[in-house]
């Protein structure tokens, strides 16, 4: 009861006109402090990495996951598409729940199982890795921040690639230094606290440069980098975050 009226406090006394939550739709006039204060990083300024303005105090979505409804839901109108088959890696709650209610022809969520997490019903165990899907199958692939996880990505790209159709699109998002040319990377560090010293995050394995996009091209990918967050100031997003959109 206590905590009940402590939240309804603090969503009455953060409430205004500046920003609205596309999720839970929560109106507000700020936004919730989150992130690590991590000196990695300030110095490689890492877009949507460190310590800042992005939640909302509702529902807790942060700026990179309202990225995604702004761009699938308002630009793409993805959930009109009654043709659209749909593969999406480590499924965002909140996105995914629209999904399972949209009028898409298929909707396929994996996620690689690790032990003490509970996933969803309609979560399959997959490696990105070795996607058990034919070749050319789906018309869309999201995978959200995912892909600094795995020391193999190239691996993981190229499995993206293949089991899009002829003409699919992958919306490929990940945590990238504004200031660095080269991505960062050693897979000799296992430590939990070296990793996140050097990446950011314990269970990272790296931090993109701006070579994040001829890495993509190299297995195959057509990238368009696009800005919206001027578009969708409402939704909070941040203004240094492209949309990496890469068509096969």
């Amino acid at each position: 009861m206590i905590n009940k009226i402590a939240n309804k406090i603090k969503l009455l006394s953060h409430s205004g006109s500046t920003y609205h939550c596309p999720y839970c739709g929560y109106d507000s006039k700020d936004l919730e402090v989150v992130g690590h204060d991590l000196k990695i990083l300030k110095d490689k300024q890492v877009i949507g990495g460190g310590r800042r303005a992005a939640g909302c105090y509702k529902c807790h979505s942060r700026d990179r996951e309202r990225l995604l409804y702004a761009f699938l839901i308002e630009e793409l109108k993805v959930t009109d598409n009654k043709n659209f088959s749909i593969l999406h890696i480590a499924p965002e709650p909140k996105l995914s729940n629209i999904f399972l209610k949209s009028n898409v022809k298929e909707y396929i969520c994996g996620d690689l199982f690790t032990k003490g997490y509970d996933y969803p019903s309609h979560v399959k165990n997959m490696n990105v890795m070795d996607i058990p899907y034919e070749d050319d199958h789906f018309d869309l692939a999201i995978c959200n921040h995912v892909l600094e996880h795995i020391p193999e990505d190239t691996k993981a790209m190229k499995e993206l690639h293949r089991v899009l159709k002829p003409g699919g699109h992958a919306l490929l998002q990940v945590p990238i230094s504004k200031n660095n040319q080269e991505t960062h990377e050693d897979f000799t560090i296992t430590d939990r606290n070296k990793r996140e010293e050097l990446f950011g995050q314990f269970d990272h394995v790296r931090i993109y440069g701006q070579n994040y996009v001829s890495r993509l091209e190299s297995v195959g990918f057509k990238v368009k980098r696009i800005n919206i967050s001027e578009k969708y100031k409402k939704f909070g997003l941040n203004p240094d975050e492209d949309i990496f959109y890469c068509e096969k």
